[in-house]
């Protein structure tokens, strides 16, 4: 097939998509993701929607997947780096916020059920408010409760896998079904879904179980970490963290120790507060941002002998 009549193919498949997902919720074309990611960079989507709920996301999901479109389910926009062609098929991003709970267990815990698009950061807020523990580590971070299943995201010692119980995912042909934690395999800022066991999948809804606590003490620990935070991480356009930590030693100071902090390649900048956080400082490109991921890489790697392992994820075309 010439590359003409491969495009006039895909052009049709996309039309025809469009037209069937557009009954779900209202599509966009040539949607700029530079306007739904925390980094401001990311080129456009073929088709984008915003799904509201749990139902809507996975009805989308399952219609793209049958006109054989490719699918990203996008959270916050945190997290991730989208390249400066953008992303091919349909971005669908989760507005399913709809939580249920706290509702008490007979062991003592309290069980939340919460929709994937739900800001873990606001839930996290919210539980300690309540009086309950087991999130307050979670009140910084910037991301979805899906997002956070799938990278088992996790700060100041704490991590998802304490307190999660179970997530309900649909597959490409519409099968749902309730993965317990132990079937979602989560590891430091990873799961099976990083490791290529549950492709193809996307995440409805996450149920915790948090711990009564001391409600004035939940919320004197949350000041405590929103001051260590403001204190030590920049503001502005970024993704959070760029690297995992390597048993070695903090990700932020290998970069530091090659001379990295506040380094730049076009508008792509390393911060000067924390070398492990990479900010958009104007206009800076997907492609300049990478390359300024990949110059940290070489240096620690030729200083140290550590490979650096990304905890940003790569996505779309560069």
């Amino acid at each position: 097939m010439s590359a003409t009549a491969r495009s006039e193919h895909d052009m049709a498949r996309l039309s025809a998509a469009k037209a069937v997902l557009a009954a779900i919720a209202p599509v966009r074309e040539h949607e700029p993701l530079a306007r739904h990611t925390t980094f401001g960079i990311g080129g456009p989507a073929d088709l984008f929607m915003t799904a509201h709920s749990a139902r809507q996301l996975a009805d989308a999901f399952v219609t793209a997947r049958r006109h054989d479109l490719p699918v990203f389910v996008l959270g916050s926009g945190s997290n991730i780096l989208v390249g400066d062609r953008g992303i091919r098929g349909l971005v669908i991003e989760s507005r399913a916020r709809a939580v249920t709970g706290p509702t008490p267990l007979p062991d003592g815990r309290a069980c939340v059920v919460a929709e994937s698009g739900a800001p873990f950061a606001a839930l996290a807020r919210r539980l300690c408010r309540a009086g309950y523990a087991g999130l307050e580590w979670a009140v910084g971070i910037p991301g979805t409760l899906g997002g956070a299943v799938v990278y088992n995201a996790g700060a100041y010692g704490g991590d998802l896998a304490n307190v999660l119980v179970s997530a309900r995912v649909v597959d490409a042909t519409g099968h749902e079904r309730e993965l317990s934690a132990a079937e979602l395999g989560l590891e430091y800022r990873g799961s099976a879904f990083t490791r290529g066991l549950l492709r193809d999948q996307v995440v409805l809804t996450v149920t915790l179980a948090v711990t009564p606590g001391d409600r004035d003490a939940l919320l004197h620990r949350v000041a405590e970490l929103d001051s260590r935070r403001l204190a030590t991480q920049p503001r502005g356009r970024n993704a959070g963290s760029i690297f995992k930590n390597p048993p070695q030693a903090a990700a932020w100071w290998l970069i530091d120790q090659v001379g990295l902090r506040g380094h730049r390649i076009g508008d792509a900048e390393i911060s000067a507060k924390h070398a492990n956080f990479f900010c958009n400082a104007g206009q800076a490109t997907a492609a300049d941002m990478k390359r300024l991921i990949e110059l940290a890489e070489q240096r620690v790697r030729e200083r140290f002998g550590i490979e650096l392992e990304r905890e940003v994820h790569l996505v779309g075309e560069f």
